[in-house]
């Protein structure tokens, strides 16, 4: 009987084979049912439906996929969180197609209290892997990759109120891994900057400002101005840091 119940139990293996599976389930069918509900709500045209779960897919799609290729395949506490995240910015990726196609004002209460939930969960996952000693690798590069996704989606939502040029903020790292794909020197590892981690923590809340409906144009304008000098300023900074070094 004992070496029935021991050929009967699960393996070692077994965690390490489905660890993260069902946090990449979730991760990607909450923002797809959400994303097809408000834009059931909103809009009749079945194009603009598609279009938006689509967009609720790529940022959860690509996430989902990372969790599941790591190995061994752990979810830290801190994961969930940045996860949590990632399945807002699916959400404003819904809510940013629906506005791009006049289906929903630019600027909402309600999608501005989601990208502030999303700030929020920005703010603790680095504190929660800290606390609960679980900072990874891993963990810090879908961190890092997820915020870039956030910044992007909401510069292309508040594109229409702040001006077009607004998109520079959430392209300006993509820009940079791609002239680093030319320049090998921009591969390079930096030092840890808490003047790079404040001037990132405030794009999210300019861009956030310039969606608040009641911000006037001009000044939701001018906070993402002064956010794009501080950003450029910050790129500039480590650029210079990298070629000398």
């Amino acid at each position: 009987m004992t070496q029935l119940r021991l050929a009967n139990a699960p393996s070692a293996a077994h965690p390490a084979r489905f660890g993260g599976v069902a946090e990449a389930g979730v991760v990607v069918l909450v923002p797809l049912a959400a994303a097809a509900l408000w834009a059931l709500l909103h809009t009749p045209h079945g194009l603009v439906i598609l279009l938006a779960m689509v967009a609720a897919l790529i940022v959860p799609g690509v996430a989902a996929v990372s969790i599941l290729r790591r190995r061994p395949r752990a979810v830290t506490p801190a994961d969930r969180v940045t996860l949590g995240r990632v399945g807002l910015t699916g959400v404003v990726a819904a809510a940013t197609v629906l506005v791009l196609a006049g289906s929903l004002p630019a600027r909402t209460w309600v999608v501005a209290a989601v990208i502030g939930a999303a700030l929020l969960l920005d703010a603790i996952d680095g504190w929660v892997a800290r606390s609960t000693g679980t900072a990874t690798d891993a963990g810090a590069r879908l961190d890092m990759e997820s915020d870039a996704a956030l910044l992007l989606v909401l510069s292309i939502l508040a594109a229409p109120t702040a001006g077009w040029w607004v998109l520079a903020i959430g392209a300006m790292r993509y820009v940079f891994v791609a002239a680093s794909w030319i320049r090998p020197k921009l591969r390079g590892d930096l030092p840890y900057s808490s003047f790079r981690r404040t001037v990132a923590a405030i794009q999210g809340v300019a861009l956030l400002v310039a969606l608040i409906p009641i911000v006037p144009v001009p000044l939701a304008a001018a906070s993402a101005a002064i956010a794009l000098v501080l950003l450029a300023a910050s790129f500039g900074r480590d650029i210079i840091a990298l070629e000398r070094a």
